[in-house]
């Protein structure tokens, strides 16, 4: 069945906040089957619009939309963040905490491509140090292989030096 643009619109709104309404029970409302409202809300999120999981408050939102609240508001003072938050159901210590945990995310990533830096620098030292001892160690052997070949030569030519 094709619906309307608008009807599609008023059914996307009752799923973002503040209403935050069950995907379930939309369906049973509006009478649109539940795998037609979740093919919209993907469609809706895939074009950048928030629409947390029917969850009411911030327990719906995933990871994305929350980082997305988080660059909204950025520029918005606290007036304009307070409005941005009623009409999202949210509260404004909410958007802050998400920044810190964007923030410290950020900073956990630095400290982790730097331990993996360090740490990959270490390996090249020591994948080095290994080569040079190995090929120290093949040089020896190489020296004992020859002596031992020399020796047996020896042997041949003027036989074991037992008869004297």
């Amino acid at each position: 069945m094709k619906y309307s643009l608008e009807r599609k619109d008023a059914v996307l709104k009752k799923m973002m906040p503040p209403h935050h309404r069950p995907i379930a029970q939309l369906a049973e409302e509006e009478g649109i089957s539940a795998a037609t409202l979740y093919l919209w809300r993907t469609q809706a999120r895939a074009q950048g619009r928030l629409l947390p999981d029917g969850e009411t408050g911030p327990a719906g939102w995933r990871a994305r939309e929350k980082f997305a609240a988080v660059v909204e508001t950025a520029g918005l003072n606290e007036a304009e963040r307070a409005e941005y938050c009623r009409k999202r159901g949210l509260y404004p210590e909410q958007i802050i905490a998400w920044r810190t945990a964007c923030e410290q995310a950020t900073e956990g990533e630095e400290a982790r491509s730097r331990t993996l830096r360090e740490l990959t620098q270490a390996d090249k030292r020591r994948i080095k140090d290994l080569e040079r001892e190995l090929a120290r160690k093949e040089k020896a052997l190489a020296e004992t292989a020859a002596l031992l070949t020399l020796r047996k030569k020896a042997q041949a030519i003027w036989g074991d030096g037992e008869d004297a």
